[in-house]
């Protein structure tokens, strides 16, 4: 049973996965070098606390049930779970789990909120016993809110710590999905990726502005695959013929948008377009109200469809 919940690293993605443990009742250690931590802990506490998808929750109940370690060794050493939340970086990853696995207990899971690094990689240099309990588990940003955990198992990562993983990020509340094998970026930044490379090309082309874009996004795509999803849409776009009507029919013309779709670069020139345009459009509010705007939309979509028995 997982009681006791390691958090490595108090940036944004560790603040908001020790908020919602801590909020389900776990004790929290959160550990990192820096040397603010317990500032950047307690202000990620107090901006994710309101938004939780249970509801507002008290900020300072919460920061009762976590404590700040600075030594990464005697912060894992109590450890059910280690949630690991460092820089996307093979190398320093693979240090971290090698001091992780030799201080926290024989049991703990080791698990990495990387967005897109091989478990296979990072548990390169462990022993087998250490890289049997090692996995990705996923978030999508914000942890404390978005549902989704991609489960990515290594080589060498044992079944029993893929399911002891998926009924704990369940019994939280969460969606876990445990992918079929390694894919670099897994699948929901891979589509991000691949929808945001369009979104760019869009821009710089001049079709529309980067607010006119996610007018769109959020008006037609973004409704729908909340409740659907990319295949059981088209699916029901296909009538009572389904997705195999729809492709016979509109399939030819999807292949010929496939092949005139943008490759823009992400060189210094776009970055600076891009983010210029995104500064306009949205600079006039600072990042705590707009992630603040974002978490409340985004509770009363989940609560709406929650309500419907859409969620898996």
């Amino acid at each position: 049973m997982i009681e006791n919940v390691a958090v490595v690293g108090a940036g944004t993605i560790g603040g908001a996965w020790a908020t919602l443990f801590a909020a389900r009742g776990l004790r929290v250690t959160v550990t990192d070098p820096r040397s603010d931590a317990a500032e950047a802990v307690e202000r990620s506490v107090r901006q994710f606390a309101p938004t939780l998808p249970e509801g507002p929750a008290d900020a300072d109940e919460l920061l009762a049930r976590i404590s700040v370690e600075p030594g990464l060794e005697e912060a894992v050493a109590g450890a059910d779970l280690v949630q690991e939340n460092g820089p996307e970086d093979l190398d320093l990853k693979r240090g971290l789990f090698d001091r992780i696995a030799a201080a926290a207990p024989e049991h703990a899971v080791l698990a990495t909120s990387t967005s897109g690094l091989m478990p296979t990689a990072i548990a390169a240099d462990l022993p087998d016993a250490a890289a049997a309990r090692l996995l990705v588990a996923h978030p999508f940003n914000p942890p404390h809110l978005l549902p989704l955990v991609e489960l990515v198992a290594g080589e060498r990562t044992a079944r029993s710590t893929v399911e002891t993983a998926t009924e704990f990020y369940r019994a939280l509340g969460k969606t876990p999905v445990a992918l079929r094998k390694e894919v670099p970026g897994f699948v929901a930044n891979r589509l991000q990726s691949a929808i945001f490379r369009e979104c760019v090309h869009l821009v710089l082309s001049g079709v529309v502005d980067v607010a006119e874009l996610d007018a769109i996004v959020t008006n037609s795509l973004g409704v729908r695959w909340a409740s659907d999803g990319p295949f059981l849409s088209l699916h029901l776009g296909g009538g009572p013929g389904g997705l195999r009507h729809l492709l016979e029919h509109l399939g030819p013309g999807m292949a010929r948008r496939w092949a005139d779709l943008g490759r823009p670069d992400l060189d210094p020139e776009t970055v600076e377009a891009i983010g210029d345009a995104t500064e306009h459009a949205y600079g006039d509010r600072g990042y705590p109200e707009l992630a603040e705007d974002r978490d409340r939309r985004e509770i009363a979509v989940l609560s709406a469809l929650a309500a419907e028995g859409a969620r898996p």
